[in-house]
């Protein structure tokens, strides 16, 4: 399972009891945290995250309505007893004020936090399943989307084809690659008598906070899912540009401009009660656009 589960979609203020960013990715056994608003442990809550599956949390920058939740979160999974590592993504600082923030409580944590400061465009983890890199954002301050690419083996075992040929399991990862296989008696089963063609592997991309800019169309080329902030609609462009966000149409564009297959946007202002107008505006230029709803979870 490959999928993304909202749990914030608003700004700088909660408002219309939408919160501020944060996001679960799922795929397969793993959970990775995609920042950490305000109250992001009491929609894990709500939405039956389980806290201690998360292993990878990215914090995209440090204004607070990304990350005012991550403190509270941390002292949480020390208290339910977590000792497994916990790892940390975002901007240098971020290290300093969990370090004054658990000193000034005299909080000792059972478990380590292993923190990878975010200082260049690049891969920052990578698994034989998959791997996660960051990519800087135009915005006020240093700011960091990240892309989850999940990996897969080109080809995928028949069961009953590899019993029938006798292939031992001990083979199976080679005729995954796309191997043949040879048998004691020197005969030859070819691989494409016992696999099929596997499905492409699938990508989510998380653009953060960002006014609009042309290069993240590149950057996030053929990705499966793009998340993209639409902080205003398309008549506060200005205002947008001015406050380093970007708008409905803005964001549709990135999507038509890096061909991605589907566009989800949150983000949205605490000036609007009402969302339908975002997504009219945003499918009007990109058709396959989601708004990006709190408690929903998005097949990648």
């Amino acid at each position: 399972m490959f999928g993304v589960t909202i749990l914030g979609n608003n700004s700088a203020l909660p408002a219309y009891e939408r919160h501020p960013t944060a996001q679960v990715v799922t795929l397969n056994d793993q959970l990775f945290l995609i920042d950490c608003g305000e109250g992001t442990q009491m929609q894990l809550t709500r939405y039956k995250i389980r806290r201690s599956k998360i292993n990878h949390i990215f914090i995209s920058h440090l204004h607070g309505d990304h990350y005012f939740g991550l403190i509270g979160l941390i002292t949480s999974m020390g208290l339910l007893g977590r000792e497994h590592e916990l790892h940390l993504y975002g901007p240098s600082p971020l290290q300093d004020i969990l370090k004054m923030q658990l000193d000034v409580a005299a909080t000792n944590l059972p478990f380590p936090i292993v923190f990878h400061s975010l200082d260049k465009e690049g891969v920052i983890v990578e698994t034989t399943k998959f791997s996660v890199a960051c990519f800087p954002t135009q915005h006020r301050i240093p700011c960091w989307g990240f892309i989850i690419r999940e990996k897969k083996n080109p080809r995928k075992i028949q069961k009953e084809k590899v019993v029938q040929y006798g292939i031992p399991a001990a083979y199976y990862d080679k005729l995954k690659e796309g191997s043949d296989f040879e048998n004691k008696n020197g005969e030859i089963i070819k691989n494409e008598w016992v696999t099929i063609p596997n499905k492409p592997p699938h990508s989510y991309a998380f653009c953060a906070d960002t006014k609009f800019d042309e290069t993240l169309a590149e950057k996030t080329k053929g990705v499966t899912v793009l998340y993209h902030e639409t902080t205003y609609l398309k008549d506060l462009e200005e205002r947008a540009n001015t406050r380093f966000h970007s708008t409905t149409v803005q964001a549709a564009t990135i999507a038509v401009k890096a061909n991605v297959q589907r566009l989800l946007i949150g983000h949205f202002s605490s000036k609007y009660e009402k969302l339908d107008n975002f997504l009219a505006e945003a499918q009007e230029v990109f058709p396959d656009t989601h708004l990006a709803i709190e408690g929903a979870t998005y097949q990648i």
